[in-house]
């Protein structure tokens, strides 16, 4: 459901405020609890202006405006097109110029960019495809055996006893891990990185929705489950977002957490409230019109938002945590996390990545995204 719709929402309020509620809560429920949830919007009416030199000038926005590196999409008659853009080279009051780069972040000497004119969309996804088609490596298509069914997973081999379980965030995939296997890599360490209930190739939910972790720390732990059962003798729960959230509940109910080396949350939604709230109001639901759309969504979906907040604390956590974060994400308040640290200090390492964006923390630093990795990883190994 798009916003265009939202004056409607907004009318309920005549018929009450349950019926508000209602409406309002329904119309919450399609982007905060619903399949896939809801990621930041890509930027609307990009376009490219010039390209060429390897470079491409684009609509200023606050998204082309970020640090960082991100990937251009567009639609070609041949289908989708992509290309990938680097550091900020200039700007006017109008537009953006931008180096084009390889995923890696070398210049490319063919690189490639749209047509003056072409609307684009702005994304974090730098690399795309499979661990082999997008980085070369080596990997195996397997099935974590989930309560609800068989879920796909890539697992990338590796030489440590420790296996890193990435599970990808709000409306993500399991490319969400590509930019970090390199450096998995070269610390010799197994990967599978998972798909949940809900998303392609995996099987519904009964209720078709997502629950903020309350219920897919399940198949986490399944997939935790398959990894301790083949060659690993322990894990690294490393989730993103509402992965995040579900990585933390596995830790909080899971019979295996004794097998738990270490957690990384990369923006971790810990107020799913707020979380859903921002949503709605980011696509033009008034104020208290969401308040009572995300208490109605929250009923609907059945979230234990009380176990979220609880476990949110950090009281139980008693292995090395890697907490990563923007004061800057638009979807995920900060403030939560900063209360998580505080609460972790004997155990946590804790960096904040400035005017990044959600779940797109690594686009905005890459090398300092990898170096504060490799610190963490590195006494654990």
């Amino acid at each position: 459901m798009r916003w265009g719709r939202a004056a409607a929402v907004a009318g309920a309020a005549a018929l009450g405020a349950g019926a508000a509620a209602l409406i309002a809560g329904r119309a919450v429920s399609e982007f905060s609890v619903r399949t896939g949830g809801d990621a930041p919007a890509d930027a609307g009416g990009l376009r490219v202006h010039t390209a060429g030199d390897g470079k491409v000038e684009l609509t200023r926005s606050v998204e082309t405006l970020r640090p960082g590196r991100y990937a251009l999409e567009w639609d070609t008659p041949f289908g989708p097109a992509r290309t990938v853009i680097g550091p900020v080279l200039g700007t006017t009051p109008q537009t953006v110029v931008r180096r084009l780069v390889n995923p890696d972040g070398s210049t490319p000497s063919d690189g490639s960019a749209p047509p003056a004119g072409t609307p684009v969309r702005m994304t974090p996804r730098v690399y795309a495809g499979d661990p082999h088609s997008a980085l070369g490596l080596p990997y195996n298509e397997v099935e974590v055996r989930g309560e609800l069914g068989p879920m796909p997973a890539w697992h990338l081999p590796g030489a440590r006893g420790v296996c890193v379980v990435a599970v990808h965030g709000i409306g993500a995939d399991r490319e969400q891990v590509l930019p970090l296997l390199p450096l998995f890599h070269r610390l010799k360490l197994p990967v599978l990185a998972v798909t949940l209930r809900n998303d392609e190739g995996a099987p519904p939910s009964p209720d078709g929705l997502a629950h903020a972790g309350d219920t897919e720390w399940r198949d986490v732990e399944a997939a935790v489950q398959l990894v301790l059962d083949g060659t690993a003798d322990s894990v690294l729960l490393y989730g993103w977002s509402t992965g995040a959230t579900a990585v933390l509940q596995t830790f909080d109910r899971s019979p295996w957490r004794d097998r738990v080396r270490g957690i990384v949350l990369d923006s971790p939604v810990l107020d799913w409230r707020d979380t859903a709230r921002r949503q709605a109001t980011r696509r033009g639901v008034p104020g208290s019109l969401a308040a009572l759309g995300v208490r109605a969504a929250e009923g609907r979906a059945g979230v234990d938002t009380a176990a979220i907040d609880r476990i949110a604390l950090g009281a139980e956590i008693d292995v090395p945590l890697l907490l990563l974060h923007s004061p800057d994400d638009t979807v995920a308040p900060i403030d939560p996390v900063r209360r998580l640290a505080a609460n972790t200090e004997e155990w946590v390492l804790f960096r904040e990545f400035p005017w990044a964006e959600h779940e797109a923390l690594w686009n905005a630093d890459p090398k300092g995204y990898d170096e504060i990795l490799r610190r963490y990883l590195t006494p654990l190994l």
